[in-house]
Parts: structure tokens; C-alpha cells; sequence
């Protein structure tokens, strides 16, 4: 059976990562990676640079799928951007699920997510476009994560919750049940929220509390 082949848009630590998932999960050929002009030819892994953003429309119109491979890094709007690019021109953006991941029947997945490896997304849960849960993290039932939003590893985020889009937690993080935490915000790694969050920026510790 000939598989779908997959452009992967950003080339950094994250695309390794995405690598790994994509290639475990056996659904899709890796074309090449898109990053920025200075590298082009280099690899990334076995798989070559074949371009940078601006060749998104030749690709699309040939009938690739992509991924975003670069990480939030704190700041969504790389991501966003590449998003709106490759929907503008009719990109396919699939939905990555390693085979070594649980994702509950009864949960939805939009495009352009990747679940990576040993997560848990459990029943009723809904994941928006364009996002990551990272190897290990832990979405439980009927907690919502919206778009553009990225769940570090190894982060526990408990029943009923819904976390905002354009938002980061950080690895280890714990969110008690039926928390709601607003959009654009960023919780460091190994924090406990403990209530909700209704001003974005940046919250830190145990309990959870606002930097800037």
C-alpha cells in the first residue's frame, strides 16, 4: 500500500522528535523537512531540507500532507502562522497518533495534533487543531485543550478541565480536576494549579502563582 507522504514544517529539536512518532506509527512517508533557506540540502536525521515556508503552496498544490515540527518555545505564533498558511492553500494536515499512545475511542482529535509516544488522552476528551501532547502527558476524561496549545511531558491535567488556546504547560505540571486556565498562558515546568486561571501570562510553583 503506497502511504501518504508528509512534509515536515521546522527542523529543530522537536521535528526529532516528530520523526521518531511518525515513523513508529508507519501511516506516512516523510518527504522531506521545510526550514529556514540557510539550510537547505542539510538533514535532519536520514530526511532532507527540500525548502523553507514560502515553498508551502508548491507542495500543497502537488497534494503533500504536513506537520508542524517546531515546538511552542513559549510563544505560539510561529506556529499559528505556518497553521493559517497551510490552510489557506488546502494543505492536508493529518492527525499523528503513535501506536504507543492511548487515545480513548470516545475522544476527539482535530488537525494537525500530534499525540506522542506513552500518552494518555482518555474518554470524552477533546484535543483543538494544532496541537502537541507530548510523550508521556496525561489529558483525563472530558477535559478540553484548545488550539494551538502545547502539553509537555509528562504533564498530568485531571478530569473536567479545559485549558485556553495558544497556551504551554510545562513538563511535570499537575492541574487538579475542573480547573479552566485561559488562553495565552504559560505554566512552568513542575507547577500544581490549583484553581483557576483567568489572566493570561506566566504562572510558576506549587501552588501556581503569576510571575508576569
Amino acid at each position: 500500500m503506497n502511504k501518504q507522504k508528509i512534509i515536515l514544517v521546522g527542523g529543530g529539536g522537536h521535528c526529532k522528535a516528530c520523526i521518531d512518532v511518525i515513523e513508529t506509527e508507519n501511516k506516512f512517508e516523510i518527504f522531506g523537512v521545510l526550514d529556514i533557506p540557510d539550510k537547505l540540502n542539510n538533514s535532519i536525521l536520514k530526511y532532507k531540507v527540500v525548502g523553507n515556508d514560502n515553498d508551502i503552496k508548491k507542495y500543497a498544490k502537488q497534494g503533500y500532507s504536513f506537520l508542524i515540527t517546531i515546538g511552542h518555545l513559549g510563544n505560539p505564533q510561529l506556529r499559528r502562522k505556518l497553521f493559517k498558511i497551510i490552510k489557506s492553500n488546502n494543505g492536508n494536515l493529518p492527525i499523528i497518533i503513535s501506536p504507543l499512545a492511548h487515545v480513548s475511542k470516545y475522544a476527539k482529535i482535530e488537525d494537525g495534533t500530534i499525540i506522542m509516544h506513552q500518552a494518555i488522552v482518555n474518554t470524552g476528551a477533546k484535543i483543538d487543531e494544532n496541537c502537541i501532547i507530548n510523550n508521556k502527558a496525561l489529558i483525563e476524561h472530558d477535559t478540553i485543550i484548545e488550539n494551538n496549545t502545547h502539553i509537555s511531558t509528562g504533564t498530568i491535567i485531571n478530569g473536567d478541565c479545559k485549558v485556553g488556546k495558544n497556551s504551554f504547560i510545562g513538563s511535570n505540571t499537575v492541574i487538579n480536576h475542573s480547573i479552566n486556565i485561559t488562553s495565552d498562558t504559560i505554566i512552568g515546568a513542575g507547577s500544581v494549579v490549583t484553581k483557576d486561571i483567568t489572566e493570561s501570562g506566566v504562572y510558576v510553583g506549587s501552588p501556581a502563582r503569576k510571575i508576569k
